[in-house]
């Protein structure tokens, strides 16, 4: 029996079911690691290595294209990812959670990067060329929204459960101010006032604090925090962390450092010299942004062998008040009636009164998690259930008969048709060089707008970048996605490869223009950057659209990820080289630069050859009957 199934039935869900698993692997892992006391240097190493599935995915998406059907590829692996969330919160109040939890967070990359594979593929069965240009920015909408309810929910629901099984919240307010304020920054045991109390409980000294926005010498900062650091890790509140000597790379040894460093190695001096903005290079005052110090002392002993652990973050208020020392604090029976001390500082640039409220938790962080992650695992179980009555049954996944000496065949079949595609050197070409200029400008777009004027940023605080980023240059990229796929439903893909290529390279001199006149008058700046995200956000939609249309063909699942393979390394190559390019040559000269990668995104658009129906919405009559149950 024929039905159809609306694609907006299951395109956000399976999206949004893309992008959960991803984010939790890559970000919800490391501020649970970070809470539970993990180290950064373990954090950085382990968890860094997990990107690795969905870097190698191409290599084993032939055999998601030849075994079964993608629809079933797509419920298994949802059910596999949910199973491996279910692990992890079962794992997490054991001793040896750390290495247990990775190992299954490893299982859950491949499982999702799996899942990436198939539900791309399906994308290309499930829906005509029409339906895919249309839906194409809707994906990704509801790809993103996976990635803010990972980073945003997720976290919420976690602090949630840490508050309501520990003690009472403990809330440190400060404001920011123009004016001089006299603060001490040792305290001694009698600046607590003993308060009768049945219930253990924090107390801070002081709970609300005043700092000058006044700058200090970068000495008196490093005097502040060194000694901070050395009174709570001799009080036990905190464990040294271990250090990693880095050796000099082979870029660092015979590419980028100067010819002073390096006789013989004369190329980053090369271009300093030839390309590099010739502007005075300011004195530096050494001055670095006001500081102080908060202390928190537990009220009663803990049982014997109890560590009470306290986590503080920022609750509320501006980001350019940060807490940079004693974010994660443990009291025991040993030195509960010891003050332990937390560092605040201003954000160098702040100038005007601003305020920010930081809360310290001591809930039982195992359980909370344990339990925010029982419930994700919960969501993935309905995910898999909706999707395993409700994706739809195209003719076209239907699962092939082969022995397994024809996988093997197959699969090594796959990759030389890829290759031997009709203008494959064009197509890695388009594929390695449309995101060029992009892929520079991302990696230094807010280190621009947070550097300082006198090396030519623009000297935002913390907090304004992420409102100009985290929510214009979001809200602008989404918009932009979205309108980019209703446009080619329109009018089909040849028909705006060209204006899509300007948009995704044009939008640029928003920053050269802020590079050039560097305005202070935050409209500007934040018109600037949703001009330079919109654009992107549209353009980017003929990319995904063309590597859809190359990938049509025989293995087009398999296809279509070898081809995210190279977006990918578009976007790798790229970046590697940005920072270091711009200390060469400065912000102003950076993004001529990137202005200049324009140039070889436009010479390849004139070779891509694409159907001019292809993307175009089709009339009712044309229409095939894609859903079949």
């Amino acid at each position: 029996m024929k039905s159809t199934r609306n694609p907006w039935a299951w395109i956000p869900t399976l999206y949004f079911a893309e992008g959960i698993p991803y984010v939790v692997v890559m970000t919800v892992s490391v501020i649970m690691y970070k809470r539970l006391g993990i180290s950064n240097t373990d954090i950085a190493l382990y968890t860094g290595l997990l990107y690795l599935p969905w870097v190698i995915k191409p290599f084993w998406s032939p055999f998601v294209d030849l075994i079964n059907t993608k629809r079933w590829w797509i419920v298994i692996m949802q059910l596999f990812i949910g199973a491996g969330l279910a692990g992890v919160a079962f794992l997490i109040p054991a001793p040896f959670y750390f290495q247990a939890t990775l190992a299954v967070f490893w299982l859950i990359a491949f499982s999702s990067a799996t899942h990436d594979i198939a539900a791309d593929g399906f994308y290309m069965l499930a829906l005509d060329d029409s339906q895919q240009s249309f839906f194409v920015g809707i994906r990704s909408t509801f790809y993103r929204l996976a990635s803010i309810t990972g980073q945003g929910l997720l976290i919420i629901l976690a602090g949630f459960l840490e508050t309501a099984t520990g003690l009472e919240p403990l809330q440190v307010n400060i404001q920011s101010t123009n004016q001089p304020v006299e603060s001490t920054l040792w305290v001694s045991e009698a600046d607590f006032q003993s308060t009768p109390s049945a219930d253990a409980s924090f107390t801070a000294f002081a709970s609300s604090l005043k700092i000058s926005t006044t700058n200090i010498p970068s000495d008196s900062l490093k005097k502040i925090t060194d000694q901070a650091q050395a009174h709570n890790l001799t009080n036990g509140f905190v464990v040294e962390e271990k250090k990693i000597e880095k050796k000099d790379s082979w870029w660092t040894t015979h590419v980028s450092r100067p010819w002073s460093e390096h006789a013989g190695r004369p190329f980053a001096n090369f271009i300093r010299n030839h390309f590099g903005e010739k502007r005075t290079q300011p004195s530096a005052d050494g001055l670095v942004g006001n500081a102080a110090v908060v202390a928190v002392k537990l009220n009663q002993k803990p049982d014997a062998g109890k560590d009470v652990v306290l986590n503080t973050r920022l609750k509320s208020g501006d980001r350019s008040i940060a807490l940079i020392g004693g974010e994660r604090l443990v009291f025991n029976d040993q030195n509960w009636d010891t003050p332990a001390y937390m560092v605040i500082q201003l954000d160098k640039k702040l100038d005007k009164p601003a305020t920010a409220t930081f809360e310290s938790t001591s809930g039982n962080l195992p359980m909370a998690w344990s339990i925010t992650f029982y419930i994700l695992a919960g969501f993935f179980l309905l995910i898999f259930i909706y999707h395993r009555f409700v994706l739809p049954r195209p003719a076209s996944d239907a699962p092939k008969e082969h022995s397994p000496k024809d996988i093997l065949t197959e699969f090594g079949r796959t990759f030389s048709t890829f290759f031997r595609k009709k203008h494959i050197g064009i197509a890695i070409a388009f594929m390695l060089l449309y995101r060029l200029g992009e892929a520079m400008l991302v990696k230094l777009s807010s280190p621009f707008l947070l550097d300082g004027r006198d090396i030519g940023g623009l000297g935002l605080t913390t907090g304004q970048v992420g409102f100009v980023y985290g929510t214009v240059g979001v809200l602008s990229l989404t918009i932009g996605g979205i309108i980019g796929g209703i446009a080619i439903n329109r009018k089909g893909l040849k028909y705006w490869l060209w204006p899509m290529a300007l948009c995704i390279t044009l939008p640029h001199l928003a920053f050269l223009y802020l590079s050039w006149f560097m305005p202070e008058n935050m409209v500007l700046i934040n018109l600037a950057v949703a001009v330079e995200q919109f654009g992107y956000g549209f353009g980017f939609t003929a990319y995904m659209m063309y590597l859809i249309y190359f990938s049509e063909g025989e293995h087009k699942t398999a296809h279509y990820a070898i081809c995210t393979g190279f977006m990918a390394l578009g976007m790798m190559l790229p970046g590697m080289i940005a920072g270091w390019l711009q200390e060469l040559v400065g912000y102003n000269h950076f993004f001529i630069f990137v202005m200049l990668c324009a140039i070889p995104t436009l010479l390849v658009i004139p070779f891509i050859n694409v159907d001019r129906n292809f993307g175009k919405a089709k009339k009712k009559s044309q229409q095939k009957n894609c859903y079949t149950e």
